[in-house]
């Protein structure tokens, strides 16, 4: 029932996505998941630069940041993507927890107001994305209500989505715990620090818009 599911998916939104010059590719998870690594990786793979700075520190991503005109090319195929890097959902920033890094207060409060205002601003860009990869940490547990409230948003707005289970290169990780919680969804295992599976990950993602 669920490999019928996706394969009717596959063809509604491959007809969507066909005549479309360019694809707009949100990347969304929970802080620290490795979204900007992950949108750094593909940005690097294709067009030689980065899109923007990673951090251990939570919500290092506090804006929206856009990088046009990536063209990715998987079995002699060739996709043309906006690439949407968004500010981690969370559904509670505390400025203590800043502090915990070491930031003075005065910092923390304001990353904590830069980090809230970021959230929103992630979720409005759900209008305006055509396709989302949603990254997790695969060493995390999937089944947090970050997690649960980023895909029911999606799922509520009808909008494709593969599911990115980032950092497998690290002993704690457990994609078959990710794709025991997201089922409908097809799961991709990788680690986009060292670039582990990008391959698979980019054949994975033609699949997702269904490009012909």
């Amino acid at each position: 029932m669920i490999r019928i599911l996706r394969d009717f998916t596959k063809r509604i939104f491959g007809q969507l996505f066909r005549g479309r010059k360019q694809v707009k590719l949100g990347l969304y998870g929970p802080p620290n998941s490795g979204k900007t690594t992950l949108a750094n990786r593909i940005c690097k793979d294709w067009l030689g630069e980065e899109l923007g700075s990673a951090s251990k520190i939570p919500h290092e991503t506090r804006e929206v940041q856009v990088k046009e005109a990536v063209k990715i090319k998987s079995k002699g195929k060739e996709l043309n993507f906006n690439v949407v890097d968004t500010p981690g959902i969370a559904t509670k920033i505390d400025y203590e927890d800043f502090m915990k890094h070491k930031m003075k207060p005065q910092d923390a409060k304001k990353r904590a107001k830069e980090a809230t205002r970021g959230v929103i601003e992630a979720i409005k860009w759900l209008d305006n994305v055509d396709a989302v990869l949603v990254v997790l940490d695969a060493t995390e547990n999937p089944y947090s209500q970050v997690n649960i409230t980023i895909v029911g948003n999606l799922a509520a707005r009808k909008i494709p989505v593969m599911v990115v289970a980032n950092k497998i290169d690290l002993k704690k990780a457990k994609i078959k715990k990710v794709e025991a919680a997201f089922p409908q969804y097809d799961v991709v295992g990788i680690s986009a620090e060292n670039g582990k599976n990008m391959e698979e990950f980019y054949e994975s993602l033609f699949r997702l818009v269904n490009k012909r």
